[in-house]
């Protein structure tokens, strides 16, 4: 029994798998919505490379043992774990080349929601492996500071690592950069420095595109954003402060509270909807999003902090990056965007972000 689910369970696969490739083809010839998977999933979005769902399967199948459930029918968790293994055998297997550069989230994907980064985190060895193959690293958080030390504060674990690392040349330590607010703060690694972060002059690294955001449409947008905030804390009789900062509004729960989830899902998407209807939203990108306890807007998006990302390191395609975040629901998640600019990983918890790394660097030997 467990030999004809596994059967059935891979041609399944296969057969979506033929879906992707027909999709893609009609990408690259302009005429995908003309495709079989578009007819059948109208909001599907764009693929960068081909997704060998049948072989990802055989590999999580022995994993997880999904073909021996009896009771339990492939899970919502299964799928999104085949998907990972998929999109990293993919970038591992290219006849074209490999992964260049790799986006994480902060909280969720490299350390518990509000915590830090520390030392002895087994993302930290991983992360250093990547950077041994000459793969640049991006930190790509909603957490908007501008002082280097304040993401220090966050990132010392890996950071340190970094800077202490025998395994590494003064290039490669040099190829990890963190970006902040989304798509609005860029600091690069700094060997010198205390923090071991130096803030870039945003003139060296915004898109062309980003360079048109005037202030005055930045601060129209966040007033619009700020008032829709401050009628959910009326209508849902919230106990929250409102912060306001440069590039992003938000609001935060009183001391000892806590929001409940129909509370953050509902501000999240009475706030977008306000700002997408506005003239101020239509001038600029911005993201409402759901941070497990508070609820933030931000100018930007986390498509463009990768496109920064990739533009800052030279110019690295869509096709060799990997952004491996938390938060791929369509409303109130702020990887969801990530979708545009490159690859994806959805994990759920830092000890999936750690199984991720392995798998790719098992398919990189593989390989070789």
């Amino acid at each position: 029994m467990a030999g004809t689910a596994h059967r059935r369970y891979a041609e399944i696969m296969f057969d979506v798998e033929e879906l992707i490739n027909d999709h893609i083809r009609r990408q690259q010839s302009g005429t995908s919505h003309h495709s079989k998977l578009k007819l059948l999933v109208p909001s599907i979005g764009t693929f960068f490379t081909p997704l060998p769902l049948r072989d990802a399967f055989v590999f999580q199948d022995r994993i997880r043992k999904i073909s021996s459930r009896r009771f339990v029918a492939p899970s919502f968790n299964d799928i999104r774990l085949v998907l990972n293994t998929a999109q990293a055998m993919s970038l591992e297997n290219s006849a074209n080349g490999s992964l260049q550069l790799v986006t994480f989230d902060g909280d969720v994907t490299l350390y518990d929601d509000g915590e830090s980064l520390l030392y002895d985190n087994p993302v930290v060895p991983r992360i250093i492996a990547l950077m041994q193959r000459d793969v640049r690293i991006g930190i790509v958080t909603a957490a908007g500071y501008v002082e280097p030390e304040k993401y220090y504060g966050r990132l010392f674990g890996l950071l340190d690592a970094v800077q202490s690392s025998p395994k590494l040349s003064s290039q490669q330590r040099n190829n990890i950069i963190v970006m902040g607010g989304e798509s609005n703060y860029l600091l690069r690694f700094d060997e010198k420095s205390p923090h071991r972060l130096t803030v870039v002059a945003r003139k060296d690294w915004a898109l062309p595109e980003m360079q048109e955001w005037r202030p005055e449409y930045i601060e129209e947008l966040l007033d619009v954003g700020e008032q829709a905030l401050r009628k959910c804390v009326a209508t849902m009789d919230l106990d929250a402060h409102v912060i306001r900062k440069g590039r992003a509004v938000g609001i935060i729960p009183a001391a000892g509270k806590k929001f409940s989830r129909e509370q953050l899902e509902e501000t999240v998407l009475v706030t977008q909807k306000i700002l997408e209807v506005s003239e101020a939203g239509k001038r600029l990108p911005f993201c409402a999003f759901n941070g497990g306890n508070d609820v933030f807007v931000d100018i930007g998006d986390k498509s463009w902090g990768v496109m920064a990302c990739q533009q800052f390191f030279g110019g690295i395609e869509g096709n060799r990056t990997l952004h491996v975040g938390d938060q791929f629901l369509s409303a109130g998640a702020n990887d969801f965007k990530a979708r545009l600019a490159c690859t994806t990983a959805w994990i759920a918890s830092p000890a999936e972000t750690v199984q991720l790394l392995d798998e790719i660097e098992q398919l990189r030997k593989e390989k070789v």
